[in-house]
């Protein structure tokens, strides 16, 4: 079953940022003077027991340091019905995968989610958003991200949009991944989607970092 606890997304602690001296160093000593980071895995599946026939759409939030150099920064997938078994999950098994190359792990790379599907009047509409970090430590993983929409701030404004066909979205819903203002958006839990991931790294310890798995949703990065 879902677990609201289980998309939360990662807190981290990111050290040894990578300085300018590190950087000199890695030139005159050999070193390689960038890591590599390769995803691939699935938006498996999700919960919204309000709604049916939906799809989704996602795209990575990543820092200055970091850019992707093979593979999709975003997709879209298929429109699915909701199973009609006890679960009645609505499967994707929608494939992603990009690997992205970066001097230091600050600004690690976020996937953001947006869900949509039809209403009443045959209007597109949003039923969720939602993020998490793309997991530090290599291996498989899998998140369950719950799922979110902004809420009108007035019963009249609920009213109007209802009737309009219209329900609040965020414009750019990679602002999912910023904390800044977040806290000040009414919002309302619809759903969660799970997620899978396989993590390769290349690298990253001979810049000088180690990930080091804590547990599975408090990885760690630190100095070697």
């Amino acid at each position: 079953g879902c677990c609201p606890g289980d998309g939360e997304a990662e807190s981290r602690e990111l050290t040894g940022r990578g300085s300018n001296s590190s950087r000199l160093r890695n030139m005159f000593t050999g070193k390689p003077s960038v890591f590599l980071l390769m995803v691939n895995g699935q938006i498996e599946s999700a919960d919204f027991p309000e709604f049916d026939e939906l799809y989704c759409k996602y795209s990575y939030v990543y820092g200055h340091d970091w850019a992707p150099t093979t593979g999709l920064e975003e997709g879209i997938s298929q429109i699915t019905s909701k199973n009609r078994d006890c679960n009645q999950h609505f499967v994707w098994n929608f494939p992603m995968e990009i690997t992205f190359k970066s001097t230091n792990p600050f600004g690690w790379p976020q996937i953001v989610l947006s869900v949509y599907g039809a209403d009443l009047f045959g209007n597109d509409v949003v039923r969720g958003y939602g993020g998490v970090h793309v997991p530090t430590t290599p291996g498989r993983h899998k998140r369950t991200i719950p799922m979110f929409v902004p809420e009108s701030s007035s019963k009249l404004q609920k009213l109007t949009s209802w009737l309009m066909g219209r329900r609040p979205e965020f414009t750019d819903p990679k602002v999912v991944a910023q904390g800044e203002g977040r806290e000040v958006t009414r919002v309302l839990s619809q759903g969660y989607v799970t997620i899978s991931f396989n993590i390769v790294t290349k690298d990253l310890k001979k810049l000088g970092y180690d990930s080091i798995p804590t547990n599975s949703h408090n990885p760690v990065l630190s100095d070697v």
